[in-house]
């Protein structure tokens, strides 16, 4: 049995809350977030997680990560900034950003961050202006194309340029202190992570061979979580990757840069219908929240959302829109679902990721409200809902 589990709400907690906060509502699990960094800190003792706060940076998780003493993968002088203000140190953070702003470079010395990854020398002489003895990690690339999101299409130095830039760091004074990479998204088998650490085992020999010690690795992040016709089983894929840095790289520090897989299962989305129509032979569903709002992963992670309707009667398939003007505001086509009225609520499991950070107020309409749900159940009377999920 997998330990893996989600957040998802009950049929009762969907009526009670949409009733007494509207809709769309986001309902976010804490406790599920507390109980995902657990779990990776469970399989893999050594490793340092750095959340990678792009997935969902709402500042109950921010302050949650920071309470479970996690620190923070930052991409940007935003970023850097909001967890500044927090209270977060900067050696609590790793802009891992390969290219990255004067701006971010500017909050970095402002805020003490001094670890960072790169993949070019125009990067290296830019970080020894700004920081001068920085510590920096090698971005290495790692083609994936199975990846949910291949990131290696815009980031990563290839193998055979890899201990040139290295030593190139190196004599730009900077600290040369290991190797990242970055697997890709949603990566369901260990097979990927283990194949980079061959590459890495490889490039560490010959780093050495040159005079480089590089005591910290980055694992990057990719740990996946449910998603409709995805099979996998995390605590085997977990366990996998700790063999092996047990048996390779016992020695080094270990940094990790998960984000949906610390956030995706913690939200909840509730939306309601707010029109029905029939074009061109399929029944249309309008909702009340589209892909300018949480919906917004549709096209920025490609994800295909779970749309749970709590009735029963044989499925049909239809098209799912936003409440805006825009016709590209569209989720689904020809998605199978029971009849729906107007008013119908619609539950959104397992949304915490690249869905409200990415929204926006196009067209006027407000993003979805944000609940805590261990303090709306508590002020409701609801039973706490937590579901495992073998996979």
């Amino acid at each position: 049995m997998n330990e893996q589990g989600f957040f998802q709400l009950s049929q009762d907690a969907v009526s009670r809350l949409a009733e007494k906060y509207g809709t769309p509502l986001l309902v976010l699990s804490l406790e599920q977030i507390e109980k995902n960094y657990d779990l990776l800190r469970t399989h893999i003792p050594q490793m340092k997680i750095h959340y990678a706060m792009k997935a969902n940076p709402d500042l109950r998780i921010l302050e949650t990560m920071m309470n479970k003493g996690a620190n923070f993968d930052v991409a940007s002088d935003g970023e850097i900034r909001t967890l500044s203000n927090l209270g977060v140190s900067g050696d609590r953070m790793i802009y891992a950003n390969p290219i990255k702003t004067e701006a971010g470079l500017r909050a970095c010395v402002d805020a003490g961050v001094y670890r960072m990854t790169f993949d070019s020398e125009s990067e290296i002489n830019k970080i020894a202006r700004w920081i001068p003895n920085a510590t920096v990690l090698l971005r290495l690339r790692i083609d994936n194309p199975s990846a949910h999101v291949d990131l290696n299409k815009k980031f990563g130095c290839p193998r055979d340029r890899a201990i040139g830039l290295m030593l190139k760091a190196k004599a730009a004074g900077l600290h040369m202190a290991g190797i990242a990479f970055h697997v890709g998204s949603q990566v369901t088998t260990a097979d990927p992570y283990l194949h980079a650490m061959d590459i890495v085992r490889e490039l560490e020999e010959e780093a050495k061979a040159v005079g480089l010690e590089l005591p910290v690795l980055d694992i990057g992040g990719g740990f996946p979580i449910p998603e409709t016709g995805v099979h996998y089983n995390l605590t085997a894929l977990l366990d996998q990757i700790e063999a092996r840095l047990s048996e390779d790289f016992s020695d080094k520090e270990i940094w990790s840069e998960p984000g949906r897989y610390m956030a995706g299962t913690a939200q909840n989305l509730i939306t309601k219908v707010i029109g029905v129509n029939e074009r061109n032979g399929q029944t249309w569903y309008f909702l009340d929240d589209g892909i300018y709002g949480t919906f917004s992963g549709v096209i920025f992670d490609q994800w295909d959302f779970k749309l749970i309707s709590f009735k029963e009667g044989k499925k049909i398939p239809a098209t799912f829109a936003g409440p805006s003007c825009d016709s590209l505001d569209i989720m689904f086509r020809g998605k199978m679902t029971e009849p729906l009225d107007v008013d119908d609520l619609l539950l959104v499991p397992v949304c915490g990721a690249y869905t409200s950070a990415s929204a926006t107020t196009f067209n006027g309409f407000r993003k979805a409200r944000m609940v805590i749900w261990e303090e709306v159940r508590e002020e409701l009377g609801l039973e706490p809902e937590q579901l495992s999920l073998a996979v």
